[in-house]
């Protein structure tokens, strides 16, 4: 169970101050969310992740609980913002399989992405983690998380170092456009970010 410390800094973690860190009561593996919450459309799974607990297992064994906060919807081939509208690649693989793992991809040279892949087989839709308490931001996210390529494809239903876990609904949510997609025509203006 976490200690409530962030490893780069060595000081309490924003989810400790805010009571998530080390106790959880009535919290853990046995609340990891099953194949049947991934298995639906995007724009039900997006929302339904606000609030939701990402955990984290790193590699000293140290667990971490962090509050998804904001997240984006991708839907599909016909999403001009989404990757899978450039069709089946070596890149986009994981997202036409089944939902409940795990799409990474890098940015700028540093920044993991971490994307969690929903709907049937060939859907090609996932919901970017776009933030998680105390870290704003989805390069913030996979810096903190310590994510890399080997998370390509992980089963979220599996996984012994990153699972989702259900926790308390937030009460209300709020939507506006997706960020950065300005190329992508009528779809730039779909409401698909929640907050």
């Amino acid at each position: 169970m976490s200690k409530g410390k962030s490893s780069h800094t060595g000081s309490q973690s924003p989810l400790f101050r805010r009571g998530l860190g080390g106790g959880f009561q009535g919290f853990g593996e046995a609340n990891r969310l099953l194949l049947d919450f991934f298995l639906r459309d995007v724009l039900e799974v997006a929302p339904a992740l606000l609030g939701k607990l990402l955990v984290r297992q790193f590699g000293d064994g140290r667990v971490e609980r962090y509050r998804i906060t904001e997240v984006e919807a991708y839907r599909g081939v016909e999403d001009r913002a989404c990757h899978a509208s450039k069709g089946r690649t070596p890149r986009t693989e994981v997202m036409f399989q089944q939902g409940g793992t795990v799409y990474v991809y890098l940015i700028y040279g540093q920044y993991w992405l971490l994307n969690l892949v929903t709907g049937n087989e060939g859907d090609a839709s996932a919901v970017l983690i776009r933030g998680i308490e105390g870290f704003p931001g989805p390069g913030r996210v996979g810096r903190e998380l310590q994510l890399n390529k080997s998370f390509y494809g992980e089963s979220l239903i599996t996984s012994t170092r990153i699972w989702l876990e259900d926790a308390e609904p937030v009460s209300e949510n709020r939507t506006s456009k997706r960020i950065g997609i300005d190329y992508s025509g009528e779809w730039a203006d779909k409401l698909w970010r929640f907050h």
